[in-house]
């Protein structure tokens, strides 16, 4: 039982009751005039709430030891307070064994967070470094617990009016066929003083740029973790300016019910829930979709020295793969731990959370970070069923929810293309290494680009899937931004603090004549030319195009391509480059207008052969096998559109197509990234027929896309 000194009667509130509760809902919720608190604990002996006036306070005003007998039922363990209010905050205090080398990592000197608390405060506050004064040399002072209480320093749940106005608001519900991602980040999008907005870094600061977003025409922004992280967590320094790193990205989740604190407006406790339904709301009176990136394989708390927050002290037995010694965490995240995801317990946490996001904060999909890991049984084999992965799927209150897998993780999984499940679609990394190695020129590409460019089939169709199960990318925020991956042959990551070791190797990248920043011309009149070439392929293939933000206009990371921990100018968009390159914006924003006129583009099934005609420059069959790139493909006229050429060069030299003809017919030029602008991309008006109707020139590294019209 919990010790003497933490009675009600020491922090008593005179206008407070105490009932028994009731076990569910999960989480603290309003209740008959008062709020019920209920916690999972399958392993502890005795739990206590203890609630606070404000996120700062070292004590609290209420302690309420929750005795078996009246506030457990199983493995819950519940209480109702009457006379608590909105803002209050609370936390849990958990008894049971400290037995690390069992699993069991108990600690009543824990202030324990609320799995399911829907706000907290005080996360950015954590110091993880140096949580519990660990000494690296010393690996086994995690066999006694800390005696430090962490009350005063610790993250704390608040009390949150769930309330809020929708007005009619519903997730849209628009078709993969139609959708077009914008990947992005809260802060990073608008904190950089060139944003021009009032409310920098923030969703307002989103919501005030959704006229930008709409101009450009995407149709859905996935934004990078939004759900409570602790920015501070970092404790290396950049070793270029002496400066603390910080956890930029955030895929280290403190709570996955909470939205992030930081990327609010007031100061008010939990006032963050509300914001970001405002931003969900705008954007869906937008006509734009939101996805969150989600990350539930692994948590803040990291491997045996890392800090206990909440799940480790609530059950660390339960919610961790465990390694055959329970004192060490199975790590296929590469973070440190591995969530025990197909727990029966754990999965309906997950559901529950998911849930919570679709009903009550409106977001129409999610994407999964290291989805694998979301596959692995308790001793972290792949499960060929895996019953959380058909669970989500299955569910029927998110069968209209968007289902995104990063189909691999750090324990070697790699599933593209096999990922359990119709009804997920993943991100095609074999898409964004196969377009960028054709179009750096890579010997014996020609097969493999015609195939990502009309929807994987070799990747999918074995499986059953469609060209909607393939996220189409060349970039994303885990790599290279586009400008760098055609100015740079390699990483340049020094700026993280581990010795240019961070970061993949595999960028099949190009600088094109000279690292980094250049005033060739040439070089710059190449890199141009690329931008364009990669940005038309994503639009003009089969399956769902993700558009990393800030390609648009050439946003740069100095070619760092791991900047997770880069929240400075490496990472945030300066708003200045828009006026700059507004060449590369105005062909990025008509090819999506281009791929939008051309439903032939985004349709949800494979080609047949006979509306596709694949061509060499003489006009034949192409073979498949030759180490030559140059590529011609018709698209057959159908009732909705007329016939389409498509025409690539990936070679350092011009070279000339042999055209299909058609009596009657000439074809006009609707793309060339050859051309400067406004000739690059003419897609309404003013589309000039080619000079010489038979055969069209191709500069080196260039795209062509032409349409049939009457002579």
């Amino acid at each position: 039982m919990p010790p003497s000194t933490w009675t009600t009667d020491k922090f008593s509130s005179p206008d407070a009751h105490i009932g028994s509760g009731n076990p569910l809902p999960l989480g603290a919720w309003a209740r008959n005039g008062g709020v019920n608190f209920a916690l999972f604990s399958r392993h502890a002996t005795a739990v206590q709430l203890e609630l606070y006036y404000t996120p700062l306070d070292h004590y609290p005003f209420l302690s309420v030891p929750l005795d078996a007998a009246n506030h457990r039922t199983g493995d819950i363990w519940h209480v109702w307070v009457n006379g608590v209010k909105v803002g209050y905050c609370y936390g849990y205090r958990v008894w049971g064994p400290y037995d690390p080398q069992q699993g069991h990592r108990f600690n009543p000197q824990r202030l324990l967070l609320d799995p399911y608390a829907i706000a907290i405060a005080g996360a950015s506050h954590l110091d993880f470094g140096h949580a519990r004064g660990y000494d690296p040399a010393s690996p086994e002072q995690d066999l006694t617990p800390s005696q430090e209480d962490n009350a005063p320093d610790t993250a704390k749940a608040i009390l949150v009016d769930s309330h809020y106005r929708w007005e009619g608001d519903r997730p849209l519900r628009r078709p993969w066929r139609e959708t077009i991602i914008y990947e992005t980040h809260v802060r990073g999008f608008t904190v950089h003083p060139s944003s021009g907005v009032q409310h920098p870094g923030t969703y307002r600061g989103l919501i005030e740029k959704i006229p930008y977003l709409k101009d450009l025409g995407i149709t859905a922004v996935e934004l990078l973790p939004v759900q409570e992280f602790n920015e501070n967590e970092n404790i290396r320094l950049n070793p270029l300016t002496g400066e603390r790193l910080r956890n930029y990205w955030g895929y280290s989740t403190i709570n996955f019910f909470a939205p992030k604190k930081s990327y609010s407006c007031m100061e008010h406790p939990g006032n963050q829930v509300a914001e970001f339904r405002d931003m969900v709301r705008a954007l869906h009176e937008a006509g734009i979709e939101v996805i969150l990136d989600v990350v539930f394989n692994h948590t803040a708390e990291g491997n045996q020295l890392g800090p206990t927050v909440s799940f480790r002290g609530l059950d660390n037995t339960i919610y961790y793969l465990l390694g055959e010694d329970k004192r060490y965490y199975r790590n296929y995240t590469g973070c440190g731990n591995t969530v025990n995801c197909n727990h029966p317990v754990v999965r309906d946490f997950i559901q529950d959370c998911l849930r919570y996001w679709a009903i009550e904060m409106h977001v129409d999909g999610f994407r999964f970070d290291l989805a694998s890991v979301l596959g692995r049984d308790k001793t972290g084999h792949l499960l060929p069923n895996p019953p959380l992965l058909e669970h989500i799927a299955e569910d029927p209150i998110l069968r209209d929810i968007k289902l995104i897998a990063e189909a691999w993780d750090a324990g070697g999984a790699y599933q593209v293309g096999s990922f359990p499940g119709q009804r997920w679609s993943e991100w095609n990394g074999r898409y964004r290494d196969d377009v960028r190695r054709y179009w750096r020129g890579d010997r014996g590409m020609r097969g493999i680009f015609a195939s990502r460019l009309t929807g994987s089939a070799d990747v999918y169709q074995h499986s059953g899937k469609q060209p909607i199960n393939s996220i189409n990318f060349v970039t994303c925020h885990d790599g290279f931004t586009l400008n760098d991956l055609v100015s740079y042959s390699h990483k340049h990551n020094e700026a993280n603090g581990e010795n240019n070791r961070d970061g993949s190797e595999a960028n099949f990248s190009g600088n094109y004549g000279m690292e980094g920043y250049t005033d060739d011309p040439h070089i710059n009149g190449m890199r141009l030319r690329q931008i364009k070439n990669f940005l038309a392929t994503l639009m003009l293939s089969r399956g769902v195009p993700m558009l990393l933000g800030g390609d648009e206009f050439r946003r740069s990371q100095r070619g760092n391509n791991n900047a997770y921990c880069q929240d400075n100018e490496i990472s945030w968009y300066n708003w200045h480059q828009l006026s700059q390159e507004q060449e590369v914006y105005r062909f990025t924003q008509q090819m999506i207008a281009l791929r939008k006129r051309y439903a032939v583009f985004s349709e949800v099934r494979f080609y047949t052969p006979q509306e596709v005609n694949w061509f060499d420059l003489e006009g034949q069959p192409p073979d498949w096998h030759a180490p030559e790139g140059a590529l011609g493909c018709l698209i057959r006229k159908t009732i909705r559109s007329e016939a389409l050429c498509l025409l690539f060069n990936p070679q350092a030299h011009e070279v000339i197509f042999k055209l299909p003809a058609f009596a009657g017919h000439c074809w006009q030029v609707l793309v060339n990234t050859a051309a400067p602008m406004p000739m690059d991309i003419r897609v309404f008006h003013g589309v000039p027929p080619l000079s010489a109707p038979r055969h069209c020139r191709l500069e080196a590294h260039t795209l062509m896309v032409l349409r049939e019209a009457s002579i």
